[in-house]
């Protein structure tokens, strides 16, 4: 089952989703819509290697926008912390920013059941862009759970800002991978 807009604000009010900050005017008929958050990262070496850390280059976008490249990966964030351990969200690029030709979120929209922070997005645009800080950028749907919870401890929990790939973190101890 997924929750109604009704039902999304009446989650927030009685503690069992946290939206912070909270605006009723984004909630929409069964989603809420997320804005976009003032700083981007981008990886600077060519080659982007899972296995290791790999460096990042920081924007923020002013108020004049950001004109995102295609063929660059730019890492962002909401402005929204979003959290709950109760329901299962799931993130979406909103239907008007698709078809602006950017791709938000496309491999990793599910979200686990206690996360709490804001949310990393994966732009990725397929020409010239300008972004701006503040803009709706995504939606959040919540689904209701079934089953036993083990809630999210992870190595993103209580996320803020746009956080680089900690994929190389689960190889540790794996050995090396030929």
């Amino acid at each position: 089952m997924i929750l109604t807009g009704p039902e999304i604000t009446t989650a927030v009010r009685d503690g069992r989703l946290r939206i912070a900050p909270f605006e009723p005017g984004q909630v929409n008929p069964n989603s809420y819509n997320v804005r976009l958050g003032p700083t981007l990262l981008t990886y600077t070496e060519e080659i982007i290697d899972a296995h290791r850390p790999n460096p990042t280059r920081e924007v923020e976008i002013g108020e004049g926008g950001f004109v995102l490249q295609p063929g660059e990966l730019y890492l962002g964030h909401t402005v929204e912390e979003v959290g709950s351990d109760t329901f299962v969200p799931l993130l979406f690029g909103r239907s008007s920013v698709g078809r602006l030709g950017l791709f938000v979120e496309i491999t990793a929209p599910i979200g686990d059941i206690g996360f709490h922070g804001q949310w990393t997005l994966m732009l990725a645009p397929t020409r010239p862009l300008r972004v701006y800080p503040g803009m709706k950028i995504g939606q959040i749907m919540f689904f209701v759970s079934v089953g036993p919870v083990d809630l999210y401890s992870g190595k993103y929990q209580a996320a803020l800002g746009p956080q680089p790939s900690g994929y190389w973190r689960d190889q540790a101890g794996a050995g090396a991978v030929a």
